[in-house]
């Protein structure tokens, strides 16, 4: 049935500063929880989790090869 709830997984992988990663994550955060001091429980049920490319298996690494050419392309670097 199409409108029946299971749990998915949005991945979103960026090429950023720490401070701009998490300044991104924070803007999901309150997309999906307008008023972080409402009362229990979220409309939608959540969570976000934040990983810098060095904590990444090669696996999942790999998965964003394609973030990473496109930034070698538009930025002129040679990673």
């Amino acid at each position: 049935m199409p409108d029946e709830k299971q749990l998915w997984e949005i991945r979103l992988g960026v090429i950023a500063s720490e401070t701009k990663a998490r300044a991104v994550a924070e803007q999901i955060e309150r997309l999906l929880c307008p008023d972080p001091d409402h009362a229990p429980p979220c409309p939608i049920p959540w969570s976000l989790s934040i990983d810098a490319e060095d904590d990444m298996t090669a696996d999942r690494r790999e998965e964003y090869d394609d973030v990473v050419e496109q930034h070698r392309i538009e930025s002129g670097t040679s990673q």
